[in-house]
C-alpha cells in the first residue's frame, strides 16, 4: 500500500475508486464500504483509494475540543492495507483547505487531483467550507466531473448505526465485548515496554507496563482479560489499567501479566488486546490479598480466553 501526502503524486493511478473519511479505528462499518469499494476496483482493474486528512479536521476547527481515538496512525495505515487499499491520499487539513466550496473540492481535490472514477461515501457525508456540500451535491455534479457516486447506508448493529463515536463510548465504559463487535476485532494499545517498580515481581506476577498511549481512548481503571502481542507472537495476559491504590496511588499505568511465564520485554514494542474487563480498580488491604484476587482474576481469563475463537490462551509463534 503507498501513503500519498499531495494531490500532485496522484497523478496515473488506474481508475480511481474512492472513499473519504478519517476511518478512525476502521470498525465494520469501514470495512462494509471498503469492500464494497474494492469490489469494484476488482471489477474495474482499478485502484482502490481513501482520502483522508492530517490532522483531523475538529483539531483545527475546533482547537479546544479534546479528541481521543480509537487507533494511531500506523495503527489505522496497518489496518486500512489489512482491508485491501492501495493507496492512501493523507492530506494537510487547514484553514484553507476547509475554506474550499463544496464545488472547488469536488473539481480540484475530487476530479482533477484524484481523477476519481467512483466513490463511495456515506449517506450522511457533508463536504465543503460549513460543510454545506452533501450527497446530493455529489449525486448532481458527478456525470459532469467524470465519476459516479455510490451513497451507502451506515451499518446497523444491535439496534443501531455503527460509528468511531458509538464505540469510543462503549470503550470508555469498559464495555469491551460490545466494542470488539463493532470493531470487528478487540480493541488494542500499543506502546514500548519500560521499568516499573517491580512491585508485580515480587508478587509472584511480573508485568510489562506501558505509559498510557498519548491521544488514545482508554478503558477506565481496572483489569482485564487481554491478550500481548510481539511482533508474530502473541500470548493470553491479564491487563491492569490504573494507579496501584494499594501501594499508594501513583500516575495512571498499564501493567500486563503474561499467564504462561515471563519474558525479557523491555524496550520491545508491544500490542495489548483487550477482549473483556474483568472487574475495577480496587484497593487491597494488604500485598497478599491483591496476590489471590490476581490469581482468580487469572483463572478467570483463562477460561474467557478459551472461548475467543481462534484465540489461543497459551504462546503461539
Amino acid at each position: 500500500m503507498r501513503v500519498l501526502e499531495r494531490l500532485q503524486d496522484c497523478a496515473g493511478l488506474r481508475f480511481p475508486v474512492v472513499t473519504i473519511g478519517n476511518f478512525d479505528g476502521v470498525h465494520v462499518g469501514h470495512q462494509a464500504v471498503l469492500k464494497l469499494a474494492r469490489d469494484r476496483v476488482r471489477l474495474q482493474q482499478g485502484t482502490a483509494v481513501v482520502l483522508t486528512f492530517e490532522p483531523h479536521p475538529l483539531r483545527v476547527l475546533a482547537p479546544g475540543v479534546e479528541l481521543k481515538f480509537l487507533s494511531d496512525p500506523e495503527e489505522k495505515l496497518a489496518l486500512l492495507e489489512e482491508a485491501g487499499v492501495d493507496v492512501v491520499v493523507r492530506l494537510p487539513f487547514t484553514r484553507e483547505f476547509a475554506a474550499q466550496t463544496p464545488d472547488e473540492f469536488m473539481v480540484q481535490v475530487l476530479r482533477d487531483g484524484l481523477g476519481t472514477r467512483e466513490l463511495f461515501v456515506g449517506q450522511n457525508f457533508r463536504f465543503g467550507k460549513e460543510r454545506l456540500g452533501t450527497i446530493q451535491s455529489l449525486t448532481a455534479a458527478g456525470p459532469r466531473l467524470g465519476f459516479t457516486v455510490h451513497a451507502i447506508a451506515p451499518v446497523v448493529l444491535e439496534g443501531a448505526p455503527v460509528s468511531s463515536t458509538r464505540i469510543r463510548d462503549l470503550v470508555q465504559a469498559g464495555a469491551m465485548v460490545e466494542a470488539a463487535t463493532l470493531l470487528g476485532r478487540p480493541y488494542t494499545l500499543r506502546g514500548t515496554v519500560i521499568h516499573g517498580n517491580r512491585r508485580g515481581g515480587e508478587l509472584g506476577y511480573p508485568t510489562a507496563n506501558l505509559l498510557p498511549p498519548e491521544g488514545r481512548v482508554l478503558p477506565p481503571d481496572g483489569v482485564y482479560a487481554t491478550q500481548l502481542k510481539v511482533d508474530t507472537q502473541t500470548w493470553g495476559a491479564v491487563t491492569y489499567i490504573g494507579t496501584r491504590p494499594t501501594f499508594g496511588g501513583g500516575g495512571r499505568m498499564i501493567e500486563t501479566y503474561l499467564l504462561d511465564g515471563g519474558r525479557d520485554l523491555y524496550g520491545c514494542r508491544v500490542t495489548v488486546l483487550v477482549h473483556e474487563r474483568l472487574r475495577g480498580d480496587q484497593a487491597f488491604e494488604s500485598a497478599d490479598g491483591l496476590a489471590r484476587q490476581i490469581s482468580a482474576d487469572v483463572a478467570r481469563t483463562r477460561d474467557i480466553l478459551r472461548g475467543v475463537a481462534g484465540v489461543p490462551a497459551r504462546p503461539s509463534s
